[in-house]
């Protein structure tokens, strides 16, 4: 059961926002080093670090995995002072491992905090992922209509043609036959090689980041950050958790989940209030990376909480000596 009440989530906001902010800052003095590994410790020994001083009683529900697969941030984890209200967090330290050590663009350090019991333990399985931004009627896109069919709707709700249409989609061999129908569409597609949390916040901003829609497999964790991001500045979502074995689906079940069908909203990954800050630590789409200035590290964080529907950008300077 959700309990709300304690959540503070106007006075935590800040804390996540620093909680992002020094993992990203640990995390870009490796950026184009080539060491994917040593990247994400980095990322996660920084956050860590921060959360163990929000007054907060934290229990990690998306994590670095399984207690056994990772020493710190692992699903499960108690984090913070002890001192504070029950929360649930979901987290990724650094999203984009290769992008970070390539270089590459929209490297994010993302968090998301919300009342105890207020996330799905996503298994550390696929989920299939539809996303769009706001403003549109309920289940303008849905699972049971075809990619094809999901462009010509939304870009009829839109009003244009299915040719001003832009599509997110995780460049996979899985996705080959997907992409192909969509290209019959006309739409246009941006290929990403990594970040799907930021490929779905692409969509909620479409003016500046010109996504309309999010579609494809990916991890189901991410699915629920993206979600939490999603919820803070509104957009539709839906996921459905996708099996390859049966040890992912024993994975599934020791999580709890035991409808393996079950298409999941946006409200049902995330059921109540919750607060999510990201923070680039490569240049990308929706944050500036971090950069180093002389003695100064600066970074460029996104914060939002979905009760007031806030959306704040943060720039920050550090010294790094």
């Amino acid at each position: 059961m959700t309990d709300t009440k304690d959540f503070a989530d106007r006075m935590l906001s800040l804390g996540l926002a620093r909680v992002s902010e020094a993992a990203a800052i640990a995390s870009a003095k490796l950026i184009g080093r080539g060491d994917e590994k040593a990247a994400d410790q980095a990322a996660v020994n920084a956050m860590r670090e921060q959360l163990n001083m929000l007054d907060i009683a934290g229990v990690v529900v998306i994590g670095e995995g399984e207690r056994d697969e990772a020493p710190m941030l692992f699903i499960g984890e108690e984090v913070g002072t002890g001192n504070g209200p029950g929360v649930d967090i979901a987290l990724d330290p650094l999203e984009g491992t290769t992008l970070t050590a390539k270089d590459m663009p929209n490297a994010l350090t993302v968090i998301a905090m919300g009342p105890r019991g207020s996330m799905l333990h996503a298994p550390d399985v696929y989920m299939d992922k539809l996303a769009i931004g706001p403003g549109y009627p309920v289940d303008t896109v849905t699972f049971a209509m075809s990619p094809a069919e999901r462009v010509r709707n939304l870009a009829k709700a839109k009003g244009c043609e299915p040719d001003q249409i832009t599509v997110c989609v995780l460049e996979r061999p899985r996705h080959e036959e997907m992409i192909a129908e969509l290209r019959e569409t006309g739409c246009a597609i941006r290929l990403i090689t990594d970040g799907d949390v930021a490929g779905v916040i692409h969509c909620a901003e479409a003016a500046q980041t010109g996504i309309d829609m999010y579609m494809g497999s990916g991890g189901a964790p991410e699915g629920v950050l993206a979600a939490a991001a999603l919820k803070c500045m509104g957009g539709q979502f839906y996921g459905r958790l996708t099996f390859r074995n049966d040890d992912e689906r024993g994975r599934a079940t020791r999580a709890g989940i035991t409808d393996f069908d079950r298409i999941y909203t946006r409200d049902e990954l995330v059921t109540a209030d919750v607060i999510f800050a990201a923070t680039g630590v490569t240049d990308g789409s929706i944050l500036d990376g971090a950069t180093k200035d002389g003695n100064f590290m600066e970074t460029e964080t996104i914060l939002m909480r979905s009760k007031t529907g806030s959306v704040r950008r943060i720039k920050y300077r550090q010294n790094n000596n």
